[in-house]
């Protein structure tokens, strides 16, 4: 390569020719895979993907000629990246899209490069060894800034250039050749450390979206005002105190994003942006807006949450699109004079995450977040000495992530916070939304962790901010897993030497009383009561005189005897007194987990019986041979344990005329466990191949169909099942119906459900068929079977149904209705429209096909045109389209979305704009399936680049595999 013939200094050609025979010898070793795709040239998760570039440069690839869009990694060498940069202009001449980021994808860590002698090889080259894929993290997890801190002056020239992407970098100015990219449409500056923009920045007449979140700006230049093409300006969780005037001239702004700054005053000429339809200003220091916010036409949404504005103008009080959450409103004005002396205290940071950020960082002055998800968390000042960063994600529930004693409900969904087990100097405050609990006497409340490798129960304080919006509110000394539960009570104390009584808060004829010197060191006693039905029992044995006592459950630390014996109470069964009962129908129960029979030790103790109370005396409460510890035995799933409930010894007094009563209070215990639901499945009026499957408690039946069969239509009701907590089944389709998408929670067409019986268990689907539709209705039935999804299951439900029993997996048929095709639908129609092949979306939020677009298309329906105008469509654009295809509905959908779409080529948060105009015309099914499309693909990208080791592999919470992560909840 000749450095003077290629126009480079000397020692860039030097590293260009190093870059060429370590990427030839990377090549033969990995196997490279081919780098162009079509227009597209991704090689931000490449190893040394500029080293690749430069020599695909240097070998003339007339391919080169024809890319639009380049992916570099931000993590390159810096002077390999600004001569790999610098030789754009000439090689890619039509470049359109350039992105130069440290791509951030939290909770995948870094992988080593470990193929044997390419150390050596690039060591002995004189070119950097560290890998250019996957992520860059320091010792905490916390994702590293690229080492982009300039461009070179000649990118000036990329005259074809729209879309340039420098997020995640570390840019403290901005480059002078930026300004002179005059066809520039899109600029992203998100996550660098840039203190101000130019006023150059005005020249950019073309810019649509200018993103500079995360950033140190403290001003704004006065030029901004003349970008009179900005739609989308997003300046979120910056240093910002005021806004320029001029603002106000940004005559085509539909979307301003100000959130978490320091503004304490918006000028009046925010009132001018006649095209504003959402304004975000949440987590600022506002103490007063401007009325005319209220008198914008288009204004959709004025976010003004976690301010101080203690009085808002009337006209935006009551505006349904305003949101004041956090606010004082009403309370007095703060006394602007402090008495002498009286130290200034910052005020501490508050930040309110979108959904598309996962992570932040916390200082030594501490913050309060108020995540997308509504979990709120408090960090004090001094919680930690130095920055750290913060990421969390929600999981989809399941009996692995949930762990659940016998009685508990869980309440809400599972939060994961890391980093793991870093400590901090002060308990951090978090609050937990959850669902208000049927059962509230002697239960509680709790928020449930893992900690130490066990789970463990936190001290819980509930908030009520309305009637169904409820928190569970505790302090954590380090991050975790966390979710809520209602458990049964639990009592404790602290048994010393000298003895003490212990009592049920719930069930004050619940005792137990330890004598003086019962025990020799302190040792701490716990108890559980669950109350039990007066109607259960005598419907189980058949025997209306039959009575049970509430259930009792012991434990202790310490040795497994006391040196003395130790009394415990029991109230009689209900109806029953001392006086009146016959001894020989007294029976006490008891059990000791994981043996699964109750023994009766009614003739072992000595039962003391008052009128209204038994009491019998133990030395353990154990009275069978210990397990072995939990260290010896390997658990199932390394890192998840039990909490202690399942495993605490239970007592229970029973009165019945029976004489083998072990059986029975073995069925009698699982019948307290069980829930009684019913299943449904409505077929939806406008689509009917769109299914709703729900699991509904007995007594949500009634309500939940009057709400939903406006909308939808189906067969009643299944009969009653019984589940137990954190039961798993799934759904079936059968009789030619199939599901018509792949989706993470789908096993062989086949969709998975955990029962959990105060969450939703719901889900909507796409069916299909591979019967002709023209020629009749395809009349077809969904069944439920219990378990996990077996390797063969009955094609049809009858013969499950024959031989059902006890244990057999069937528990409901319902059928379903696919009706005829009427007209000219099928394959052929629409044949007249021509669809462009397009990827909609972007590598950071994913992508659709056309096929994806196709399906959506497919099940829009007659909400198309509400859909159209939330996407931004004029209206005289849909009285064309109605015009031109109005003999054919599907044409008007196709047409409509993919002429927005290819509108929307290579702009990013397209995808994101298409789920918000679907939630915002009530059709959130659809958007749902967008989103599980999104992360099914999201998650097969990951899995192709895993497989030609080009990334690391996920981490997921403890004891889960690649195979077996959960799948994400969506925001």
């Amino acid at each position: 390569m000749a450095a003077v013939a290629e126009g480079l200094e000397p020692e860039t050609a030097a590293v260009e020719d190093a870059a060429g025979a370590v990427t030839d010898a990377v090549d033969a070793r990995l196997g490279a895979p081919p780098l162009l795709a079509g227009n597209r040239l991704s090689l931000d998760l490449h190893p040394r993907g500029c080293h690749r570039l430069l020599h695909l440069c240097a070998q003339q690839v007339r391919q080169l000629l024809e890319v639009e869009f380049l992916q570099l990694s931000g993590h390159e060498d810096p002077q390999l990246l600004q001569a790999t940069l610098a030789r754009l202009p000439w090689s890619l001449p039509r470049l359109r899209s350039l992105v130069l980021k440290a791509l951030p994808d939290p909770f995948y860590p870094e992988r080593k490069l470990a193929e044997p002698g390419l150390l050596d090889l690039a060591a002995a080259s004189g070119v950097s060894s560290r890998p250019q894929c996957g992520q860059h993290r320091d010792a905490l997890g916390a994702c590293l800034r690229g080492s982009l801190a300039t461009l070179p002056a000649i990118l000036s020239g990329l005259a074809h250039l729209a879309h340039l992407d420098l997020s995640f970098n570390s840019l403290e100015t901005l480059p002078a050749c930026v300004p002179q990219l005059c066809g520039l449409d899109a600029l992203l500056l998100s996550h660098n450390c840039l203190s101000e923009l130019p006023e150059a920045l005005g020249a950019l007449a073309a810019l649509t979206f200018l993103a500079a979140t995360h950033n140190h700006l403290r001003t704004l230049p006065t030029a901004l005002g003349s970008l009179s093409s900005l739609q989308r300006l997003d300046l979120s969780e910056n240093l910002l105190d005021a806004l320029p005037p001029e603002i106000g001239g940004l005559s085509s702004l539909a979307e301003l994003n100000l959130a978490s700054n320091r503004l304490q005053g918006l000028p009046a000429s925010l009132a001018g942006l006649r095209s504003l339809r959402f304004l975000v200003l949440h987590s600022n220091l506002l103490a007063s807006v401007p009325a005319g916010l209220a008198r914008l036409p288009l204004l959709a949404r004025l976010d003004l949450r976690d301010n101080q504005l203690r009085d808002v103008p009337p006209e935006l009080l009551d505006a349904p699109f305003v949101r004041l959450q956090g606010n004082p409103l009403g309370g007095p004005s703060p006394d602007p004079h402090s008495p002498p002396g009286t130290p200034v205290v910052p005020e501490m940071p508050r930040l309110l995450l979108t959904s598309d950020l996962d992570s932040f960082a916390v200082t030594s002055l501490g913050c309060s977040v108020t995540l997308a998800c509504g979990v709120r968390l408090q960090f004090p000042v001094g919680a930690t000495a130095t920055p750290v960063t913060i990421r969390y994600r929600l999981w989809l529930p399941e009996p692995r992530l949930v762990p659940l004693g016998p009685h508990d409900s869980l309440l809400s969904g599972v939060l994961e916070l890391q980093p793991h087990g870093v400590a901090f100097q002060k308990d951090v405050g978090l609050w937990l939304l959850f669902v208000p609990p049927r059962a509230r006497r002697c239960r509680e409340v709790v928020v449930r962790t893992l900690s130490d490798n066990s789970w463990s129960d936190l001290e819980t304080h509930l908030e009520e901010e309305a009637p169904k919006r409820l928190w569970a509110h505790c302090q954590v000394p380090h991050f975790s897993w966390f979710f809520v539960v209602s458990r049964p009570v639990s009592d404790a104390c602290l048994v010393p030497p000298e003895g003490t009584l212990l009592c049920s808060s719930g069930h004050p004829g619940v005792k137990v009383t330890f004598p003086p010197g019962a025990t020799e060191e302190p040792r701490h006693a716990r108890m559980q009561v669950v109350r039990v039905g007066s109607r259960e029992l005598p419907a189980l044995l058949g025997e209306p005189e039959a009575a049970a006592s509430p259930l009792l459950y012991l434990s202790q630390s310490g040795p497994p005897s006391f040196l003395r014996p130790v009394t415990v109470q029991l109230p009689l069964p209900p109806g029953v007194t001392g006086l009146s009962l016959d001894r020989s129908h007294l029976h006490l129960l008891y059990r000791a987990p994981p043996a699964a029979t109750w023994d009766d030790i009614t003739a072992q103790v000595a039962l003391e019986l008052t009128h209204l109370y038994a009491r019998f005396q133990v030395t353990r409460f154990s009275w069978s041979v210990p397990p072995p510890s939990a260290s010896s035995v390997p658990h199932p799933c390394p890192g998840l344990c039990t909490p202690l409930t399942p495993s605490l010894p239970r007592y229970w007094l029973w009165y019945t005329t029976k004489t083998c009563v072990g059986g029975l209070a073995r069925k009698a215990w699982e019948r307290l466990r069980l829930h009684h639901v019913s299943l449904i499945a409505l077929q939806r009026r406008r689509d009917p191949e769109q299914v709703l499957l729900q699991c509904l408690p007995r007594n949500k039946v009634d309500s939940t169909l009057r709400r939903l069969l406006e909308r939808y239509r189906g067969p009643e009701p299944s009969d009653t099942v019984e589940m137990f907590e954190g039961e798993k089944f799934f759904a079936a389709f059968e009789r030619g119906i199939n599901v018509d998408a792949d989706r993470p929670d789908c096993v062989e067409g086949r969709v998975c459900f955990v029962f959990y019986s105060h969450l939703k268990n719901l889900k909507e689907v796409y069916v299909t068929t591979a019967l002709d539709r023209r020629a009749q209705a395809v009349r077809g039935q969904v069944s439920f079977y219990r378990g996990e999804v077996p390797e063969e299951v009955p094609e049809e439900a009858e013969a499950a149904r024959q031989k059902r029993g006890a244990d057999a997996p069937w528990m409901a048929t319902l059928p379903l209705k696919l009706p005829r095709l009427r007209g000219s639908k099928g394959p052929g129609q629409g044949a007249g429209l021509s669809l462009a092949p397009l990827n909609l979306g972007d590598a950071e939020t994913g992508f659709l096909t056309q096929s994806n677009l196709l399906n959506v298309a497919g099940r829009l329906g007659p909400d198309w045109p509400a859909v159209a105008l939330h996407l931004g469509l004029p209206y005289r654009e849909l009285q064309r389209i109605r015009h031109e295809f109005r003999d054919d509905l599907d044409g008007q959908i196709r047409h409509m979305l993919f002429s927005w779409a290819e509108r929307q080529a290579g702009q990013p948060g397209a995808v994101g704009l298409l789920v918000e105009a679907l939630e915002q015309s009530d059709r959130r099914d659809v958007a749902e399936e967008v989103r599980a499309v999104l992360e099914l693909g999201r998650r097969k990208y990951q899995e192709g680049i895993q497989r030609t080791s080009l990334a690391p592999g996920d981490l997921g919470p403890p004891g889960s595999s690649a195979s077996q992560s959960p799948e994400p909840a969506q925001t």
